[in-house]
Formats: structure tokens, sequence, C-alpha cells
């Protein structure tokens, strides 16, 4: 089954196996799908002839895998770029997956591309007059369906107030006629879902059904002529309970609950109360996004999809968001939820993680990092196994071959048998001597059904390819000195109401690592523009090193290049390098740069900039920046576009980097590894990695936590933590205050 509006570029088939026992009370927070395979083909949709065509040249997203959620779980999705996640969760927000009952409700925040993603500086745009509906009324009209009820409503509504005696009758057939339309197709739905004797229960109900569109459209388009005066009476009298029914729906105490729920959570959110009476037409695209995901947490459901809900968040709003979800699956029937985010820090908030890797689906109940050693140790474990277990068979079958050929030598019977015997035991009954608990195997509990042998292999797992993320050496400086200096610098927007900057101190040297920490609106990418000299102080003094190269990632480098390879249609990452680097860098070392970077042969030669995803442009865009082998990195929220893997190679890459590195991020993990040096299990030591010791021949390296505010710039003595454990202050005094008023 195919996603309606995908129709003309994209179809995703999706099948499944089905239970044939009969469910009387379904669970619709949990999901129990075996033999789930997914594929994504381009082009019209295929005819039944056309099916396995399709799925020979589509892409495969799963094989064979099994969905299982258990109900009030909360779930991260993790995988690589391009595993198919953001199709995965698709499929199961529009129950494009047979065995997805129609009564389940599923709500999903997608990760969508803004025109407009600058989301540290304020609006200065004005409301716009009769531009929609604004923030809270967007946000209730998405959560309720109010607009759907409405429109019924006012239909109803205006046939009963024009005095016409068949207008209340028309309007009632015409709000059934179209509840007809959906039910129908629902029924088309699930006949095209299913197959079998379901499907062919499908297919008869959808029958019935089109038999009662058409039995009804014949009533629909009754004249009044001949309409009796008893049925006229009787719809008349339904119509009028059925205007009642609904104004129930919409019933003002019930319309005031929702819009006190919808105001906290805009507040939580980070919006202000000017804000939320602002039309959403007039908002950035990051405003936009936190609109979208308060609508999401407002409504009512059984499986919550969240793709990237921090993308647009400061640390407020990410604390916020992580204490609510905390706070919703503690209540008395949580909703389950699946979450995709690249901050290892926020889905520490999940339970269980959900892996989606060679096309199939594995789970494991715990967190990130717990994962990450078990399956390390789990590796260490079998890889010592199979080598003793390999040594034990190179001794059987020496043993084999011997008493084979003492006892055909011997005429030995006995040795003869106990070759034979150990050789069966090779063939059939070698492989695993634990069950998956670690106990001792037994072959009708642990591999159950037909197989060739009597035990499983012991499969050690293999490392996948690392994500790469090689930085070149930045260019010699030839003489010492501060690479930028900025001397109580301040900046103000011309025509802004207050300033941007003020009084701001700071100076970067080579090696050194800076962490710039604030909210939006701080001033943080003022800041980064500055030392970028994309703009010039109002006041202050701001010098540079006279041979500083300097490389800078500025927050929406990945929507300027969607809007380059949307206006140029042919050009591709190869193409777009070599005509910046203008001949200094011949096509090998360009493809070596971009290869290092993780985008290699014909993906940077053949494929254009317009198709790739928002992690490959992410390295597209660092290619850009590092060919000059810059002095020093200004990287402003680098990590929204790419998975946990990519941004943890980009961490350990910028560690042991020999540049400056000046970090704006709300991603706690990556601030902590990159400018604290902080180290995880298994990492190496930051002095070890970067070859700065103190007392060292090149000196320590300076590392500085720095925390925007209003502003003002103020070092962190106690770096991230006490920047967090600030946010968090304030998290849980918004709630208190929150808590405390009726109308938020």
């Amino acid at each position: 089954m195919m996603s309606m509006e995908a129709e003309s570029t994209a179809t995703v088939l999706c099948t499944s196996k089905q239970t044939r026992f009969n469910i009387g009370t379904p669970n619709y927070r949990e999901l129990d799908i075996e033999g789930l395979n997914i594929t994504v083909t381009s082009g019209p949709r295929p005819g039944p002839k056309g099916k396995a065509k399709a799925n020979s040249e589509g892409t495969e997203i799963l094989n064979n895998a099994k969905l299982r959620l258990k109900a009030g779980q909360r779930y991260a999705l993790i995988g690589r770029n391009g595993t198919g996640k953001s199709t995965l969760l698709k499929a199961i927000a529009e129950k494009l997956i047979p065995g997805i009952p129609e009564e389940v409700r599923v709500v999903i925040l997608q990760q969508t591309d803004a025109g407009d993603v600058n989301t540290d500086e304020e609006s200065a745009s004005a409301p716009i007059k009769n531009a929609g509906p604004t923030v809270l009324e967007e946000v209730i009209e998405r959560a309720t369906a109010k607009q759907e009820v409405q429109q019924e409503i006012d239909v109803l509504s205006r046939a009963v107030d024009n005095g016409d005696s068949f207008g209340a009758l028309k309007a009632f057939r015409k709000v059934q006629h179209e509840r007809l339309q959906k039910e129908l197709f629902l029924k088309d739905k699930d006949a095209r879902l299913r197959s079998g004797a379901r499907g062919m229960q499908a297919r008869k109900a959808l029958i019935a059904m089109e038999k009662k569109v058409a039995e009804f459209r014949s009533l629909y388009e009754e004249k009044d002529e001949d309409i009796s005066p008893e049925i006229l009476a009787k719809e008349t009298s339904e119509a009028a309970d059925m205007l009642a029914d609904l104004q129930l729906q919409v019933e003002p105490s019930k319309l005031a609950d929702i819009e006190s729920k919808a105001k906290k959570i805009l507040m939580g959110l980070g919006f202000t109360e000017s804000r939320i009476e602002q039309p959403v037409s007039s908002l950035s695209g990051g405003w936009k996004m936190r609109t979208a995901l308060a609508a999401a947490l407002l409504q009512d459901t059984d499986i919550l999809i969240l793709d990237e809900p921090t993308n647009f968040l400061d640390l407020l709003g990410i604390i916020w968001l992580q204490r609510h979800l905390t706070a919703l699956a503690e209540s008395s029937d949580p909703a389950t939820l699946i979450l995709v985010s690249h901050d290892r820090d926020f889905i520490s908030l999940c339970t269980d993680l959900l892996i989606i890797k060679d096309r199939d689906l594995t789970y494991f109940h715990g967190d990130l990092p717990t994962y990450e050693s078990s399956r390390a140790e789990k590796k260490v474990h079998l890889t010592k196994m199979k080598e003793a277990q390999d040594k034990q068979k190179a001794h059987i079958q020496q043993t084999i071959q011997r008493n084979m050929r003492e006892g055909k030598a011997k005429d030995d019977q006995n040795k003869i048998r106990q070759a034979k015997s150990r050789q069966k035991k090779l063939d059939e009954r070698w492989g695993l001597e634990v069950s998956a608990k670690g106990g001792r195997f037994k072959l009708n509990r642990d591999l159950t059904g037909y197989h060739l042998t009597s035990r499983a292999e012991i499969d050690v797992p293999q490392d996948e390819r690392p994500v790469s993320f090689a930085l070149p050496d930045p260019a010699e400086l030839r003489f010492p000195g501060a690479l930028l200096s900025l001397e109580k610098v301040a900046f103000r927007y011309p025509g802004g109401p207050k300033t941007a900057l003020k009084d701001v101190t700071l100076s970067i040297g080579m090696g050194d690592r800076v962490g710039v920490l604030g909210l939006n609106g701080s001033g943080k990418s003022t800041l980064v523009k500055l030392l970028a000299e994309e703009t010039r102080p109002a006041a202050g003094a701001l010098s540079k090193h006279p041979r500083l190269k300097l490389g800078y990632y500025a927050q929406n480098a990945v929507e300027e290049l969607q809007r380059t390879g949307r206006a140029e249609p042919q050009v591709t990452a190869l193409g777009l390098l070599a005509r910046e680097v203008e001949g200094e860098l011949d096509e090998g070392e360009a493809r070596g740069l971009l290869a290092q970077l993780g985008l290699p042969g014909r993906l940077a030669s053949d494929v254009p900039v317009r198709r790739l995803s928002g992690g490959q442009l992410v390295r597209l865009q660092m290619a850009r920046i590092l060919w000059r082998r810059p002095h020093c990195l200004v990287l402003d929220e680098a990590t929204t576009h790419l998975d946990y893997e990519t941004v943890a190679a980009l961490r350990e890459a910028l560690r042991g980097w020999e540049g400056a590195v000046v970090v704006v991020s709300h991603d706690r993990w990556f601030v902590r590894g990159v400018v604290e040096g902080v180290a995880d299990e298994g990492e190496e030591g930051s002095e070890e990695e970067d070859g700065y010791g103190s007392g060292g021949a090149r000196g320590a390296r300076r590392r500085v936590v720095c925390r925007l505010r209003a502003g003002e710039m103020r070092v962190l003595e106690g770096g991230v933590t006490q920047f967090e454990e600030g946010v968090e202050r304030r998290v849980r005094r918004r709630t208190r205050q929150l808590n405390s008023e009726d109308t938020f």
C-alpha cells in the first residue's frame, strides 16, 4: 500500500504476516507484527502484475522484520542516515502496514524542511493582519480536529436558520454523505492492504460499502417534491439531534480546558504571550516547528511519534520537553512513544532502543551507552567462545582422522564407529552450547522448528564500517599569536530595540576549545557572525591573526545548499566543490577530501546536491570549509541533521584536531566531548588523544565554556553541567508557575 500524497513520486509497499485468531479487545497502544517488509519505489503505483518488479527495483527498507511495541514504553529509534527511519515512522503513522488497526490513534511530528530556521534571533517581522489563525488557534484545531467538527456544525446551523423547510434535511444528508465517503475510503484502503481470507472479507466489506454509498447517493440526490412529510419530519429531527451532539464536542467548558493545556505546552516550549497571539504565517520555520510539536503533544493518542523534535529547541525547551515526556509516561495510561533524535542526552528518557540495521529491527531494553557497552562485551565473549570451539573442532578432526586411519589399518570397528560418531557431532550437533539467556542449550527449547543442523552457528557480530570524518591539519601559521580577539565588543541591529551584544571580551588561540551556550535570542548567532566577519561590531575592537584562515559553519547551511540544489538541479557535490576551489585543488584532491568526510566515489560525482540527505549536505558544507585548511572552525549547530553515529564521529574528530574550535550547540554531550574533553567509556582521555599535556612542549589546551544571556558573556567554571543545572532550575520554576495559574 502506498502513501496517498506521494502517489506520483514514491510508493511505499508494506507487507506482513497476520494472525488468524480473532483478538476480541486489542490494546491499541501496542503493536506485534511479524514478517514486515517495506520497500520504497519511485514512479507510479504498480499494478498487481508489477508487484514483483517493483520490489526488485525499489529500495528495501525492511525484510522479514518484527515490529513489536509494548504499551506505555518509550522507544528510541536509532540507525544511520539512509536506513529508512522516517519511512518506517510514516508507514506506522499512515497505517500502511497490514495489522495496524484503523482505530489506533497515531500522532506524528515529522522532520520537515523549514525555509527559515533562524531560531536564535528574535523575529523582527510584525504580525500580519488577516494572515490566518493564531498560534493558539492552530494548535487547538490540529489537536482536537475542531475544524472538521465546526464545519459540520456550520453546515447544519446555516440550514436550520435559513427558514427553508427542506434545509435541515439536505444538510443532514450532506453530512451523512461526506461521512460515508470517508468510511468508503477506509474500507478501500483495508481491502488493498489485506490478502488471503482477510482480503476476501475486506473486499466483501468494500463491495457492501460501495452498495451502501450508491443507495444513499440516490437518496442524497432526491428532489424535494419526492420527499414525503413523514421522512421530512423524521430527518429534520435527526438533524437537530446531530447538531446538539456536535455542539457538545466543542462546548465552552471542554474548550477552556483544552486551551489551558495548549497554553501550558506553548509556554513550556518557549512561546511568550504575545507570540502565542501572532498569526502562524508570521513565524519563522523554527517557531512553526514548535507550533506543530505543541499540537502533537496536546492530542490524545495511542502512539506518539516524534522525529527530531529538538532540532529547533534551545536547552530550556529541550529540558522542558524531556521532563514533559517523562511525566506523560508516568501517568495512569500513557501512550507509546517512538522518538528519533541525535541528542544522546535527550534520548536517555527512553526505556528501550529500537535499532534499524541491515534491513531488520532489533530491540534492547536500556539506554544507548548500555547498549554500546553490552554489544562490545558480547562481541568479545562470542569471539573467545568461537576461538575456543574452533580449537576444539580442529582437535576432534585430528582424532577422527587418526581413528579412521588406525581403525582401517587394524580393522578396529570400535575406532571406526567412534570416528563416525564424532563426525556426526560435527555435522549435526556443532555450534552454540549456551542459550541466549546464558544457560545450557536445549534443542527443544532454544531451536524450535526444522533446521539442517541441531545447533546454530556462533555468529560473531561484525563491526560496521565506521562513520568517516577526517579533518585535514590546519595550515602553518609561521609566527604565534591569538587567532581572534574581541575586546569589549558591542553590537546592535539597525532599528533594533535592544543591544544584541555588550562588553564581550574573548580571545581564541591555536588549539583552544570554546563552547558558547545560551538560550534562543541570547546573541549566540550574532557572536559567531562577528567572529566570521559577516558583520562588524558597533563598539569595541575585533582583531585577528594576519594569516588566519577561518572556517564558518552557519546554522542554515543545509537549507542554503538545498536552495542551491533546487536552483541548479544537475550540480553535484564534486562539481560544487570544484567550482569553489578554482584550481587550487585538482579533481583527485577534491575527491579525496569528500571521501574523507563520507562522500566517496559516485556519491560525490553522480548524485545531484538536491538528492543528498541532510547529513550528506552537512558533510558537503564541511568540505567547502575544510579545503582551505583553516586554523579555526566556528560551528553553529552543526549536528542538527546528523545521526547519532555521525555526531559521535564528528565529536571524536574535533577532539584531536590541531586547530581552534568554537562550538555553538544545544547538544550537551557533543559540547562536553569537544570543548571539555570528556571521554566516554572506551574512549581515550583528552590529554593522550590531543598530545597536549600539562607542562608539555606545546602547552596545555585551553578549554572554555561561556554563557550568553541578554547579550552579556560570562565564563562558566562548572562548564556544561553548571549551565544545565541553571536551566533545569528555570524549568522547575516555570513548571510550578504554569501549574499554579488557572489559565496557564
